[in-house]
């Protein structure tokens, strides 16, 4: 995976890990009482990239941590493994094969306004046009629109399984869309702090931008 890949994911997860907004409509509702209720979460995921014609280019499963505010990590096991950390306002990307870990501060990588839906610092309504989408394959659908026409995507959609996490997908400008399915969800179990520390293995060559 490149990194545009990389941020067009975080680009997603930040969405996610936001404030939500105050809306009637059930599906905002649903969301905004699951942001309130989650402090930490685990699960497994299934990610694929669909290209411009519509067809499946890659498929990637892996483990997804998070812990609010702006702790997460995502664990690509197949079929190649790599590595997202972010903590304490940074991002490491980790590519085993190339023995390569890239660091950037949060905010020049993602964007002010990601950077600070993450913070907890500026609510989603600000930032977002919130939609709500109804029903689909049996979970509730909320349509996420920057009002930022330079955030690099044109939207995500969140996806609740009975009042948990069940998918996401996003939209970039190039036409290609990124799903994730979440499976095995686990809401406020302990998680171990290690998870988000991410120390470079040994001989790995490190760039920081």
């Amino acid at each position: 995976m490149n990194k545009m890949n990389y941020l067009r994911l975080i680009w997603l997860l930040l969405a996610f890990v936001s404030g939500a907004s105050y809306a009637e409509d059930r599906p905002v509702r649903e969301l905004k009482a699951f942001l309130s209720a989650t402090r930490t979460l685990t699960a497994d995921f299934k990610q694929v990239l669909i290209n411009e014609a519509g067809d499946p280019v890659q498929t990637s499963y892996g483990m997804f941590y998070l812990q609010r505010p702006g702790k997460f990590r995502w664990d690509y096991k197949k079929p190649i493994q790599q590595q997202i950390v972010s903590s304490s306002g940074k991002v490491w990307f980790y590519d085993p094969d190339l023995e390569q870990v890239t660091v950037k501060k949060l905010d020049q990588s993602l964007g002010s306004t990601p950077a600070l839906l993450l913070s907890g610092e500026v609510s989603l309504e600000d930032n977002f046009t919130m939609e709500q989408q109804g029903e689909d394959e049996g979970l509730l659908w909320v349509k996420l629109v920057p009002k930022n026409e330079e955030s690099g995507f044109k939207y995500v959609l969140i996806g609740l399984n009975n009042g948990s996490l069940g998918g996401m997908e996003l939209s970039d400008n190039f036409g290609q869309l990124t799903r994730i399915y979440f499976s095995n969800v686990s809401i406020n179990r302990e998680i171990k702090q290690d998870l988000f520390q991410f120390n470079a293995p040994k001989g790995a060559d490190v760039f920081s931008e």
